[in-house]
């Protein structure tokens, strides 16, 4: 039968556009990533959220994202120290294996190995735009490579979601790594006279476009960790203070995210790098420095919203969890984290009934090795040199809530002596639910011996699988140490 040439050139056209249909797919596919936000906020502790329980702070942006997504209630950072934390949450590996011992900045100068690949890399790799704005911290940059570093006053969160809508508009998905300076001290840490309240950040002017919400000390809530003294209920004012323009910052950044919408294809995370940067948080390892907030809206979630969930999770585990999200490939060796992506619309998963946190410094001169191994309701700390005294930061020993219990030569730092604060046992073992306060060491009762070797075991365990050279403090097991020559 004898094909016309109208026909012909009809079945050829037909023929090309079905061979090009995967092509279109392959397009869709690409183009349907979800955007990520990823924002952390600087020494916030999980004290003063209004979604977390306090009445008082006023973070009603905050608190509707947890009403809108889940909250966790055992999440937990690796390190209570900015640099080290924010290297883990980068990563996906402990700050012991990658170098990140403690700050980046000036003369301490810990530098993450140059062999380690970070989640913008990974992102990036997979068609992401890579974005960040404020707080940095971690080095060198080719390990933590953003195609974009966006410019604002990281003190001023609504400038900060201003200057983020370029990037929200993006054709490509994006990553956006939000990092503010607040709630962390402001500068002079040291204040004159020495009982002056520290400003958190806050200045007497508000930042533009800021409602400044002002606190009454008579009004905070003091952690029992914390002394209740005039100077410590100051302080903590300024502190929530600095929290309400977090929380205004976030609300402008979901707004334009709204605008340009994107609102319903984008998974927002907030967290804070470590606990409140007051002593007996920021740069412990008890619960206050490293139990933090962690929220969590995914849009496309079809269970649990608006509800908690009480896994055991930590911020090793954000990368992976992040590139899950993103649908990218990876190798979940290559990470000390898994990811809980497949849990978050539980409440109660099983399976994530334990954490481990890692600190070696803060400063340079703040050398206080401690590794924690945390199973149900127990939690195990070691302090490698316990013969030392506990250091400060320079932020904390200068805050008026310390000088005024040190100046007026006190008994008592909170719900502990100041002897117990500042001279640690090696080892300390914990109920957190018979004592949350972590008061009350186990290690010398007869009957918590078997749990005691229990869980050094895991400490055990957990330092040989993630390459910690503080293995060796085991009675000089040198598992992990090599010949000290290159091959």
């Amino acid at each position: 039968m004898k094909v016309s040439s109208k026909y012909l050139i009809l079945f050829l056209f037909g023929f090309v556009c079905v061979s090009c249909a995967p092509k279109q797919h392959k397009e869709v596919k690409k183009t349907s990533k979800p955007n990520i936000i990823l924002f952390v906020a600087d020494d916030h502790g999980k004290d003063a959220l209004g979604s977390y329980g306090n009445k008082i702070i006023q973070t009603p942006n905050l608190d509707k994202m947890a009403s809108e997504g889940v909250r966790f209630n055992n999440a937990y950072c690796t390190s209570a120290s900015c640099a080290a934390s924010r290297s883990v949450i980068l990563t996906g590996k402990f700050g012991h294996a990658t170098g990140s011992y403690g700050h980046v900045h000036d003369y301490h100068h810990f530098s993450t190995y140059d062999n380690v690949k970070s989640l913008p890399v990974l992102l990036e790799q997979a068609g992401y735009e890579t974005a960040r704005i404020g707080k940095y911290h971690v080095a060198p940059e080719k390990v933590y490579h953003f195609n974009t570093v966006l410019e604002a006053d990281p003190r001023s969160t609504l400038e900060m979601a201003d200057a983020c809508v370029d990037v929200l508009k993006s054709e490509k998905p994006f990553f956006l790594y939000f990092c503010t300076d607040d709630p962390h001290r402001g500068h002079p840490f040291v204040s004159d006279p020495w009982n002056l309240p520290n400003t958190f950040g806050n200045k007497k002017e508000p930042y533009p476009g800021e409602k400044q919400v002002v606190y009454d000390p008579k009004d905070v809530i003091v952690p029992d960790f914390l002394p209740d003294t005039k100077e410590s209920r100051e302080e903590i004012a300024q502190y929530y203070q600095s929290i309400s323009r977090i929380d205004q910052g976030f609300g402008q950044l979901m707004k334009h995210l709204q605008d340009v919408g994107k609102l319903n294809n984008t998974i927002v995370f907030y967290i804070s790098d470590n606990g409140m940067a007051f002593p007996g948080a920021k740069t412990t390892v008890y619960e206050p420095g490293i139990q933090l907030p962690c929220i969590v809206k995914n849009p496309m979630l079809k269970e649990n919203k608006g509800g908690v969930n009480n896994a055991k999770i930590s911020w090793v585990d954000l990368t992976p969890t992040i590139l899950e999200m993103a649908n990218v490939d990876y190798d979940t060796t290559e990470f000390h984290g898994k990811s809980f992506d497949k849990i978050i619309g539980k409440e109660n998963p099983k399976g994530w009934d334990e954490v481990y946190a890692s600190h070696t410094f803060h400063e340079i001169t703040m050398y206080y090795p401690m590794r924690v191994a945390i199973e149900g309701k127990y939690k195990l700390i070691w302090n490698i040199a316990w013969q030392l005294d506990y250091p400060f930061a320079s932020d904390l020993w200068a805050s008026s809530t310390w000088q005024s219990v040190y100046r007026n030569h006190a008994e008592m730092y909170g719900n502990k002596t100041v002897d117990q604060y500042l001279r640690h046992a090696e080892f300390e073992l914990f109920d957190l639910d018979k004592d949350p306060g972590e008061v009350n060491n186990l290690v010398e009762k007869k009957e918590y011996q078997e749990v005691l070797i229990h869980m050094k075991s895991k400490l055990k365990k957990f330092q040989l699988n993630t390459k910690d050279p503080w293995l060796i403090m085991w009675n000089h097991d040198n598992t992990l140490q090599g010949t000290g020559v290159d091959l």
